[in-house]
């Protein structure tokens, strides 16, 4: 099933055109806002080199828990 999707504002001009199936394994820094330095601290802070390594990472997901609980619990 193919899905498709518009994320030209969420990605550098050029990664806009790549399939979605392959964001996962596109660099960190193909995400619009995330710079080659941004990259390179991400790499030797969390081992993040993708997108999908920054999607996976478990202080992410903790963050986006505590994040959600915290606007349940308002």
């Amino acid at each position: 099933m193919a899905i498709s999707v518009n994320l030209d504002a969420l990605l550098d001009k050029a990664y806009e055109s790549t399939p979605l199936a392959e964001l996962t394994d596109a660099p960190v820094a193909a995400l619009a806002g995330v710079s080659e330095s941004d990259a390179t601290a991400l790499a030797q802070a969390f081992n993040i080199k993708t997108i999908g390594d920054l999607a996976g990472n478990k202080y992410v997901k903790v963050a986006q828990a505590i994040s959600e609980l915290g606007r349940l619990a308002k």
